[in-house]
């Protein structure tokens, strides 16, 4: 059975940071790309990053390039969200989510996490 457990969320003031952790289990890991999501009350969910299976090949969605850094540990079986420079419009429930192809995990990824909430003040 697959899970991937989200972890990290929280409040944080407008300019903050917060990391976001994603631990996967029950998948081979090391062979899957990883991607990050959010969904905002009211919005559809969205992509926000992704990184290929082996950890040197990212892609983010623009709101977030120079932000927002996603990495993935397979040793940890692990995917990772760095946030910085928080606005309050980056406030949603993020999604941790795996595919089996790179270009496939940002679009329609094989499997989901339940989701974290980070809420950015103003």
């Amino acid at each position: 059975q697959v899970q991937l457990v989200e972890s990290g969320g929280g409040l944080v003031q407008d300019g903050g940071s917060l990391r976001l952790s994603c631990a996967a289990s029950g998948v081979a890991f090391s062979r899957y790309a990883m991607a990050w999501f959010k969904q905002a009350p009211g919005k559809e969910r969205e992509f926000v990053a992704a990184v290929n299976w082996h950890g040197d090949s990212t892609h983010y969605v623009d709101s977030v390039k120079g932000r927002f850094t996603i990495s993935k540990d397979n040793a940890k079986n692990t995917v990772y969200l760095q946030m910085n420079s928080l606005k309050p419009e980056d406030t949603a429930v993020y999604y941790c989510a795996a595919g089996s192809s790179f270009g496939g995990v940002t679009t329609f990824p094989d499997y989901w996490g339940q989701g974290t909430q980070v809420t950015v003040s103003s």
